[in-house]
């Protein structure tokens, strides 16, 4: 029997969806959600269902920003067999993913175990959604918000895909909070930092969901709850993009900075009183 039901993953499949990309922490909800209907958050086929409908949030992106994506994996693709191509800026920029993308992809194999095991903790959880909130909120004081996309450059896709690593050892942290607080620091504007966010994440998270895959399938979650969680999380978090940029071109991160807060304490207050368990 499975032990994620086609209702439960319908649920998850939401919060994936809405959190994903809004700088809130997924995994964070992911894990609080699966406390509150009594499922275990660190069993390795619940960790291995929540990267993969990672992938139907991911899917989302590609459709998304699909002009964007042919228009650079075209322009990578041409300047692999002709030397002028290499000069352009999208040719260049499909490399950048790739070097952004290995470092925390190194780590994540190195610490998989302390990954699933104690950092998969909700009192960590909890800790991140509070210390991630308070670097949000500095990073988006500190920013100038004066660079565009077209003004980042390697130096800037490096540190922003390196910060995803925070994320991957700090579930709570935020993998979107992370890289678009590392981005405004570096003086890009939100509707800049946010797309740069989206476009790191689209190998990451996609290499993990197809990492997790066997784990997911093969020890007690079956195709059923899988392919639901994830139709859903596509469905959901399309909409959640398109608010998202929307959001981030009128308004500040304070909102998402008291909103964590909030989920944070509220977290700590439910473990105190072992209204969820850790």
């Amino acid at each position: 029997m499975s032990v994620i039901s086609v209702g439960q993953a319908a649920v998850l499949g939401v919060v994936e969806g809405v959190t994903e990309f809004l700088p809130v922490s997924s995994t964070g909800h992911l894990k609080i959600t699966e406390g509150l209907m009594g499922i275990p958050v660190d069993d390795t086929s619940v960790v291995g269902f929540t990267a993969v409908i990672q992938v139907g949030a991911i899917a989302a992106v590609l459709v998304y920003f699909f002009r964007d994506i042919v228009r650079i994996v075209s322009a990578w693709g041409r300047g692999l067999v002709r030397r002028e191509e290499r000069f352009r800026r999208d040719y260049k920029f499909a490399w950048w993913v790739v070097y952004a993308t290995l470092p925390v992809v190194v780590v994540g194999l190195v610490a998989k175990p302390f990954i699933e095991g104690p950092l998969a903790s909700l009192w960590v959880v909890a800790g991140s959604l509070v210390v991630g909130s308070g670097a949000m909120w500095a990073a988006d004081q500190m920013g100038r918000h004066k660079r565009g996309e077209d003004d980042a450059g390697l130096k800037d896709a490096m540190l922003v895909g390196c910060s995803q690593i925070l994320a991957l050892l700090f579930p709570g942290f935020s993998r979107s909070g992370a890289t678009m607080s590392t981005a405004l620091v570096l003086d890009l504007d939100r509707v800049a930092a946010t797309r740069l966010s989206f476009f790191l994440g689209i190998p990451a998270l996609t290499g993990a969901g197809l990492y997790e895959l066997k784990d997911a399938m093969g020890a007690g979650v079956g195709g059923a709850p899988l392919v639901v969680g994830t139709a859903v999380s596509f469905v959901v978090a399309y909409a959640s993009i398109a608010w998202l940029l929307k959001f981030v071109a009128r308004h500040s991160f304070n909102a998402f900075v008291t909103y964590r807060i909030a989920v944070g304490v509220l977290l700590f207050g439910l473990l105190a009183s072992g209204v969820l368990s850790a």
